[in-house]
């Protein structure tokens, strides 16, 4: 019997609902308020004016906006989903209605005296999952279980699926605001993302099996078993090399992506990988990772920087996963190691500012960072300080230089840096556009554009880059590869704010003897 590869241009959505799944997605409550105040939302709106959302997609002014990117045909799918989802997600409608009469509860009985008898006015779906709390200033709040939740049957995943077809263009609808519909050219796998299966099934990229053997057991009907036949070929994929140099080899595989290898140990920053297929545009892909990868790190929980999709494909890879700590219950910031562990990663390591792991060829240090999370009160969230052989790299993704003296401090503890890679998308999507789903009453408008999602502009990045007096820079995370459209939603032109910014920053760093670079598309150097 022949043994078959997974094609390399496979690609493979994780959804939830049919939502493309991303780490919101994952912790029940997060997922509550998204399923109501975003999916339904923009489902009803498209099931009441579907050639409206078809126009609003071709405007190239509404790109990321709510509007889902299917033809006026597919309404009946769409509406059929809406049914679907208030009959088999009932309790999440619930609990997303409970949190929000928590907060109102918490806002007008809460005064500065004893919370104690406000317990007995809690939901009771949510009794026992929330502690009520004060800060400092008698503001009351209250603090998630999220463990518990995670146990409760808040937390389903017999509604995770992979949907799988071919692809051969970068060009995918906006995951935010289109769900995923099965059509004659995809096929949707019903399984948890913790699945064992998942892993063999991907192992199947560079190890081949025989066919009929992953036929069992998916167990797939004969209406699209030939077509995930055609998913598999016995053309054999290119053996990856090693680097085998004596110092040290970093490769940009686009956005915030960057694989550093020295000494045969290895580090992925924040996986977001295309796939293999044609194009105008060099790219690494899976293809180009190591067979093993020592450590993957997350800088921070939006989906651009850990991207589910890419997470279950290498899983079978990643021998440790490090994560930012989380703040512990707020609801705006959901814990990457349980999300992790649920996705089946049990091997995350959880790091809180300045603590450091000790790898093969130095350390990796978690570096606070300010800003890009519109003023909200987010811990998980870091830069990485990584020393390999006497070298200092920071990958300091999104970070907003808002308060200089922070990097002041930093600096007088470690030093100056050789290599920075600086994310400087510095207009950033208001904060609606990702945590709206999360408030219990919409912010005024002129209050939500002020607050961004939004990195360090030239005035903040060169007070970075001056202060740790960075031998070489490179501008990265700007979302401007094409294959990062579905989760971004950017286009930049030359008169863009982050590309006069970093354009500017980078001339001033030539003039001062640095090198400077905005990285696209992919790079390799080595740091002798």
């Amino acid at each position: 019997m022949d043994k078959v590869y997974l094609k390399p241009n496979v690609v493979i959505e994780p959804l939830i609902d049919n939502w493309y799944a991303w780490s919101h997605l994952i912790s029940p409550a997060t997922a509550a308020m998204n399923i109501k105040n975003r999916h339904m939302e923009i489902m009803e709106s498209y099931a009441e004016s579907p050639e409206l959302h078809e126009m609003a997609v071709a405007n190239p002014a509404l790109l990321g906006g709510p509007f889902i990117d299917y033809p006026e045909r597919r309404v009946e799918d769409i509406k059929n989903l809406i049914t679907q989802t208030k009959k088999e997600r009932a309790k999440m409608f619930e609990l997303a209605n409970a949190l929000v009469e928590l907060d109102k509860m918490l806002l007008s009985s809460a005064k500065g005296f004893s919370l104690q008898d406000l317990y007995k006015q809690v939901p009771d779906i949510l009794k026992g999952y929330v502690e009520l709390v004060y800060d400092l200033n008698n503001q009351p709040s209250y603090r998630l279980i999220e463990p518990l939740l995670f146990k409760s049957e808040f937390y389903n995943d017999s509604a995770q699926s992979l949907m799988m077809s071919l692809i051969d263009k970068d060009d995918r609808p906006f995951v935010m605001s289109t769900p995923r519909l099965e059509d004659d050219k995809s096929v949707e796998l019903k399984m948890p993302f913790n699945s064992a299966l998942i892993d063999e099934l991907f192992e199947m990229k560079t190890t081949p099996r025989p066919l009929q053997e992953i036929l069992d057991k998916i167990g797939m009907q004969n209406g699209k078993a030939e077509l995930f036949k055609s998913f598999f070929t016995t053309e054999k994929p290119p053996v990856y090399e090693s680097y085998k140099g004596d110092s040290i080899r970093w490769r940009y595989f686009g956005h915030a992506c960057i694989l550093i290898e020295a000494n045969g140990f290895n580090v992925l920053f924040d996986p977001v990988l295309s796939y293999t297929y044609e194009s105008d545009i060099s790219r690494y892909t899976y293809e180009d990772l190591p067979d093993q990868i020592d450590y993957v790190v997350i800088t921070h929980n939006h989906q651009d920087h850990i991207l589910i999709e890419t997470l279950l494909q290498i899983r079978h890879k990643v021998k440790n996963i490090v994560v930012p700590k989380s703040g512990g219950g707020a609801l705006q910031d959901p814990s990457l190691k349980l999300t992790l562990s649920y996705l089946g990663f049990n091997n995350t390591i959880e790091l809180d500012e300045l603590e450091s792991i000790n790898t093969p060829t130095g350390t990796l240090t978690a570096i606070p960072f300010f800003g890009e999370h519109a003023d909200l009160n987010i811990r998980t969230k870091a830069a990485w300080l990584i020393e390999i052989n006497k070298k200092k790299i920071m990958l300091a993704a999104d970070s907003c230089n808002l308060e200089p003296a922070l990097y002041e401090h930093v600096q007088k503890i470690y030093g100056h840096i050789d290599v920075l890679f600086l994310g400087m998308e510095c207009d950033g999507a208001p904060l609606s556009w990702l945590y709206g789903p999360l408030l219990s009453k919409s912010l005024p408008s002129d209050m939500d554009k002020s607050r961004r999602l939004a990195g360090s502009n030239y005035e903040r990045g060169i007070d970075i880059v001056d202060r740790f007096d960075c031998k070489e820079v490179y501008v990265y995370a700007m979302g401007q590869e094409p294959w990062l459209n579905h989760v971004m939603a950017v286009k930049y032109t030359e008169d863009s704010n982050p590309i006069i910014a970093s354009n500017k920053l980078l001339e001033v760093c030539k003039e001062k003897g640095r090198v400077a670079e905005r990285l696209f598309g992919e790079k390799e150097l080595e740091l002798k």
